[in-house]
């Protein structure tokens, strides 16, 4: 069978595409460590963490955006999960792109619908405008290919600067693991391991 022009040009469209979305870490990442889900941070700690200012950590939990979701047994203030500092960076990643908070806020809900494991395989893409979820390499490619995809916040990346972030500062251990969609896996089972021991 013959390949026509068109195929040739559509087939090499689609590689450069890929070779642009590996460079950009635009694709999902399956070599994510787990995070201990059992741990929380002070304000303060969240914001170093995120790379936002205490101003921006306290309006966005005042107006619902992402707040500290972690209720220690002991009545002290409420703590930020190491899920919600990941949104926490998300949220500022797409301000600094010029996404409208309204944008923002709907993607971040749809973000609080998933579990944790799967935000790990999560790219978004934006048309500067509109935020698009992708959850395989097809469609970031396809997204870039069709020039919606102008830049992209790849989750598995801001995961793994957070692990490095997170490993160094202090964190308050709760007494009972936060529950998930997903189970706690391996990995999550030996890194609380490794902390505690």
């Amino acid at each position: 069978m013959a390949v026509t022009s068109g195929e040739q040009q559509t087939s090499a469209l689609r590689h450069t595409a890929i070779r642009r979305a590996g460079e950009q870490g635009l694709l999902c990442d399956e070599n994510v460590v787990a995070l201990p889900m059992d741990v929380g941070y002070r304000g303060p700690t969240a914001c170093a963490a995120a790379g936002i200012t205490y101003r921006q950590l306290d309006y966005w939990a005042r107006t619902g955006l992402v707040g500290p979701s972690v209720q220690p047994d002991s009545g002290d203030p409420p703590l930020y999960s190491v899920r919600d500092i990941l949104l926490l960076k998300v949220v500022k990643r797409l301000l600094d792109t010029g996404i409208s908070l309204q944008q923002i806020r709907t993607a971040v809900d749809h973000l609080r619908c998933r579990g944790t494991a799967d935000l790990a395989q999560i790219t978004l893409m934006s048309d500067g405008v509109s935020v698009y979820e992708c959850t395989s390499p097809d469609e970031v490619v396809d997204l870039m290919q069709g020039g919606q995809g102008v830049f992209g916040i790849a989750l598995g990346r801001v995961w793994r600067e957070l692990e490095g972030t997170l490993d160094d500062v202090p964190g308050e251990r709760l007494s009972e693991p936060l529950a998930d969609n997903h189970p706690a896996d391996e990995l999550a089972r030996r890194r609380r391991e490794r902390k505690t021991g």
